[in-house]
């Protein structure tokens, strides 16, 4: 292990190749410079429901860049650490001791566009973009959704045309996450209508701020305006900010749906630790209802711990999963996962209220509200158990008739 965490005591010691091992006292005395001990009252957004906090998150991520502890898998030129996986297994271990923000905001570059760099990226790319996304400085959106290209992702319309070193880029995205805060979208394109829909489409970088781009947030149930429709009117892209090759936007845009899924399937439940070396404690949303008596009732305690055990079994799966670096197909079966758990905990909190949990000044009712997006957003559940379906347990995959015409051909239907 040449640069790992190790269990070694305070101040680290050498390896037997010779490299400082870290100890978690290490990392709990570096973190402790930037982040806030987590308490029993400790209670963060999750997924910014109900939340337009910026400040948080971007103290955060200031805080954690010079040592690379936000995003350690990382290369530590870019941003991060080089940490294997067992390094970042222990890193995380530590952080639960802590009041992490929630990134939701910062999320997008952090989880999706600097894994796809790292994997599709050039060296320049790498290093223009990653170290920015780490410390905060530049927020990124994905640019995916059209009004008619939602679970048929591959049927994008937007068009990109190219001129000498430079792309014209012309359309409409829609659903975009984090676009009203963005300085950068992530775009999917059609270079080549004339092909079938996978093969011919390019991933660009775009400047958000660009005059030839506009964007208009949509109001959610719960209040939020973090989805946005996206209008592109010609604007003017190098060939520099192309990610991946000319016809390979398909696979690149796989690389980014691969870890939105495991980073939508890997958040919260399993137990937490209240301060240094305690006992693990119950987890923060559990503890929120100990004051409310629903868990004196059997059944309701009942429901409770399902709720829980899901939340258990869901980290330990995670933990499992942790050991891969690229997200695969499993990815899918977290994110359903998750979303039944997030739901279970919304529902269950908002319930406990009893009749109070009607009035629109409870706090359990962002989430309530929140949780029927979460069975959209990240790929449908529909669309989860397919890949699951045909790419996990192998089942017959459902019939495709498009896969071969050309996408100008095929792009009303072809029944």
């Amino acid at each position: 292990m040449l640069r790992g965490i190790g269990r070694t005591g305070p101040g680290g010691a050498p390896n037997r190749y010779g490299a400082t091992v870290l100890s978690d006292d290490d990392i709990r005395s570096s973190m402790e410079a930037f982040l806030a001990r987590r308490s029993a009252g400790t209670r963060t957004t999750a997924l910014g429901a109900g939340s337009d906090d910026l400040e948080s998150g971007l103290r955060y991520l200031q805080g954690a860049a010079a040592q690379g502890w936000a995003v350690p898998a990382w290369p530590a030129g870019l941003g991060g650490r080089g940490a294997s996986a067992e390094d970042v297994r222990a890193i995380r271990r530590v952080q639960r001791e802590f009041a992490v923000p929630d990134l939701y905001v910062y999320q997008v570059g952090l989880a999706m566009v600097g894994p796809t760099l790292l994997a599709h990226g050039t060296d320049e790319q790498q290093h223009r973009w990653m170290p920015a996304i780490a410390d905060a400085s530049e927020i990124w959106c994905q640019m995916f959704s059209e009004p008619e290209a939602g679970s048929d992702l591959a049927n994008v319309a937007m068009k990109a045309e190219r001129d000498g070193d430079e792309w014209h880029l012309e359309g409409q995205k829609v659903w975009t996450s984090r676009g009203m805060w963005a300085s950068w979208g992530l775009v999917l394109a059609r270079t080549d209508p004339e092909v079938p829909k996978h093969a011919g489409l390019t991933m660009f970088a775009i400047r958000m701020d660009d005059p030839a781009v506009e964007v208009r947030p949509l109001v959610q149930m719960n209040g939020d305006r973090h989805f946005s429709e996206v209008f592109v009117s010609g604007a003017r892209v190098p060939d520099d900010w192309r990610i991946g090759e000319l016809g390979a936007g398909w696979n690149v845009a796989v690389t980014v749906l691969a870890h939105e899924r495991a980073s939508a399937g890997g958040g919260g439940g399993g137990g937490e630790r209240k301060g240094r070396g305690g006992p693990p404690q119950p987890p923060s949303w559990l503890r929120r209802l100990e004051p409310t008596g629903v868990l004196e009732d059997p059944v309701q305690r009942q429901r409770a711990m399902r709720a829980h055990a899901a939340d258990q079994a869901g980290a330990w799966t995670n933990s499992r999963a942790a050991s891969s670096r690229t997200p695969g197909p499993a990815g899918s079966g977290a994110k359903l996962r998750s979303t039944r758990r997030y739901r279970d905990r919304a529902y269950f909190a908002l319930d406990a209220q009893g009749p109070a949990g009607m009035l629109a000044d409870v706090e359990e009712q962002v989430e309530f509200l929140t949780a029927p997006s979460m069975s959209i957003r990240g790929g449908t559940d529909e669309i989860q158990r397919n890949i699951v379906g045909e790419r996990v347990l192998g089942l017959p995959a459902e019939p495709r008739v498009d896969r071969d015409a050309p996408w100008s051909r095929s792009r009303k239907g072809l029944l």
